[in-house]
This record gives structure tokens, sequence and C-alpha cells, in this order.
């Protein structure tokens, strides 16, 4: 099964680096510059979301807590914000991990598979949970 990584990153530059080094590894992506084009995005099946803090219109922070209002899907932040209030408020506001600019592509990727490993095991265990409950009725 492939996963679904969607990268919500306006610099173009990033984001193309993003692209490519994902797809390298196997994963369909797809890509958004602005929380608003990322929160048409999430309704599609994802597994991951990559999202940059410092955007037009919607920030990050608020992206993610739109899509923390309809969905689990993991939420990684890859931003250039730094301070300890910044991390800290990304992981409040409904992310999963936090990383920094400038960034490893070999971290980026252990974090990737974490986070996908995480996820795929929670649906595994939802599908069973609503497989029992389906059938318990």
């Amino acid at each position: 099964m492939t996963h679904r990584i969607l990268v919500v990153e306006d610099d173009q530059d990033i984001g193309d680096l993003l692209q490519e080094s994902l797809t390298r590894a196997g994963y369909e992506v797809l890509r958004a510059m602005n929380g608003e084009q990322a929160l048409k995005l999430v309704e599609d099946s994802l597994d991951l979301v990559i999202l940059d803090v410092m955007m037009p219109g919607l920030s990050g922070i608020e992206t993610c807590q739109h899509i923390r209002a309809s969905s689990n899907v993991p939420i990684l932040f890859l931003t250039a914000k730094s301070s300890t209030f910044d991390k800290t408020e990304g992981l409040l506001a409904g992310g999963d991990d936090y990383m920094t600019k400038p960034f490893s592509e070999d971290e980026l990727h252990a974090r990737v598979i974490a986070q996908l490993r995480r996820y795929t095991i929670y649906q595994e265990k939802k599908e069973q949970e609503d497989t029992f409950l389906s059938g318990a009725s």
C-alpha cells in the first residue's frame, strides 16, 4: 500500500525538494501552497500531513486546528519557527511532531516512517473495533 502524504509549503523550492525526496522513497505526494488549499485536500484519504507554519492566509497553526476538528491524520510541522514557544504552540494545536528548518532528509524520513507506523497501527485497531462493534449488533 502506498502512503499518501500532503505537503503544505508555500516555498516552491522547499516543496519541490520534499516532493522529490518523498516520491523517491515510494510515497504518493500531494501539494498545497497554503492552508486553504490544504483543507480542500484533507477531505481526500491521507496518511500524513507535513505542514509549514508561516504561510499566507491561514497559518499552519490555524490549518492544523481545522484539520484536527475532523481528522486524526498525523501532522508533522516542518518550519523555520524554532523557539520553544513555537514548538509548544504547534504541538498543543494538534501537531504530532515538529521539525525545524533547515532539516536533514534522513531525519525527516525517519520521522515520517515513525508517524506512519503509529497511524497504521491506530487505523488497524480502529478497524478491528469497528468490525467487532458491527458484529455485536
